[in-house]
């Protein structure tokens, strides 16, 4: 109790560094995965995703990004084991944090794409299984989320899979795929707006107190679906078949179409993500904060000040601003060759999965799902479409990251703990 009446305000300041490092690593790292299709197709530019996902980022991070947070992120850790000695939580967050933060940081530079969720929770794990009780972890809830790297990317891939199919047999391999692709492109716009609708509405709103059922969701996605396949099917009016393109590669023009509904995908992706994801930075964030502003006493929900929420979402954006673009470039260009219709199947097949996730209650990682879809699309191709060695070099970092966040949590707790005792 002493060490949080006597440095408590020099342990927010700290915390706070360390929760805008662990922003800026989602930005750098995460963002950059749901752009990284809508830039590898070409859809749209390293600067106007960067533009897209800026706005959309910080507005589903500060609009729907929690009201009210569990003090323990995610249940991981039994929180009456610290009920004598509070201070050994905000270490631990701390802690958590910084290793998260460090351990992003890192992958971003390699063009890794890993799992923001899976780096907090293996330095969540870290601390309180070593620093202070190995029966502190709920370790079935870590066997689930372990489990997660082999269902989220399998489903998402599969999905993927069968989604460009359906591409290549109703519109690619047709006898004129630029009419087919206007035709059918609207229903798959009404997908689009149905599942973004479904993540964000089932993932983030809960968070700022609107609490709908699994029905009510439903509709209100059909309609925010129809919407979007009325708003698209006004814009492919415009577009016109390119034959001097046409005669260079023969879908330039149906490449063209998909291309309208990337920017679609695109803004709902990072709207989405950032109702969901900026969680990992300002979850530990608030415990450490609420935990000093109550002496102590750690709450089992804490109310989240709009100051975190703002830490966090300006994390993100600089994140992706400043780094972003070299996960982009693995996720866009180095596992395969996307194109605007690639890209597309890529991005609904991972928001489909989310959406599964969310209903059934299984722990995904939105990274995994989103570089399972881009495998599958690839596979859609034939093996040879796929860069074995660099998904190689990404499995590899998936395997690491727990481990590799639990090692420098463990690490920064005791230091922690020598310099405040």
């Amino acid at each position: 109790m002493f060490v949080i009446s006597e440095y408590g305000q020099i342990l927010i300041f700290m915390a706070c560094i360390f929760g805008f490092l662990m922003a800026w690593g989602v930005g750098a790292n995460d963002v950059a995965n749901a752009m990284g299709t809508s830039v590898g197709s070409k859809a749209l530019t390293i600067k106007q995703a960067i533009i897209i996902a800026m706005i959309f980022e910080f507005a589903g991070a500060y609009l729907a990004g929690g009201e009210v947070t569990g003090t323990i992120r995610k249940g991981i850790v039994d929180q009456a084991v610290f009920a004598d000695e509070p201070q050994l939580l905000v270490y631990g967050m701390m802690s958590a944090l910084l290793a998260a933060g460090i351990w992003l940081a890192i992958a971003s530079w390699k063009g890794w794409p890993v799992s923001t969720t899976h780096s907090i929770v293996g330095a969540i794990v870290g601390f309180a299984a070593v620093g202070i009780d190995f029966d502190a972890v709920h370790w079935s809830k870590v066997g689930s989320i372990v489990a997660s790297w082999v269902v989220s990317p399998v489903l998402s891939g599969t999905l993927a899979f069968f989604l460009f199919r359906s591409v290549y047999r109703f519109i690619l391999n047709t006898d004129d795929p630029f009419q087919n692709a206007k035709r059918y492109v609207p229903v798959y716009m009404f997908l689009v707006g149905f599942m973004m609708a479904m993540v964000t509405l089932l993932k983030g709103l809960k968070h700022i107190g609107l609490h709908l059922s699994f029905l009510q969701s439903t509709g209100l996605s059909v309609v925010a679906g129809l919407l979007v396949m009325a708003l698209g099917a006004l814009l492919l009016t415009r577009i016109k078949i390119d034959k001097k393109a046409n005669k260079d590669f023969r879908y330039a023009s149906v490449e063209k179409v998909f291309a309208v509904l990337m920017v679609f995908t695109a803004c709902a992706m990072a709207f989405a993500h950032g109702s969901n994801d900026v969680a990992n930075a300002i979850g530990p964030l608030a415990a450490v904060v609420s935990t000093i502003q109550n002496n102590g006493e750690i709450l089992a929900k804490s109310a989240l000040p709009s100051w975190i929420l703002m830490l966090g979402g300006g994390g993100i954006v600089v994140g992706l601003a400043t780094f972003g673009y070299k996960v982009m470039g693995t996720i866009g260009r180095k596992i395969t060759e996307l194109t605007p219709s690639r890209g597309f199947a890529a991005e609904l097949a991972a928001a489909t999965t989310v959406v599964i996730a969310s209903g059934t209650g299984l722990p995904v990682s939105t990274t995994h799902t989103l570089v399972g879809a881009v495998l599958g699309v690839g596979l859609a191709r034939g093996i040879s479409a796929l860069n074995l060695r660099v998904i190689g070099s990404i499995v590899s970092s998936w395997i690491i990251t727990l481990p590799a966040g639990a090692f420098l949590s463990i690490l920064f707790f005791f230091t922690l703990k020598g310099i405040f005792g």
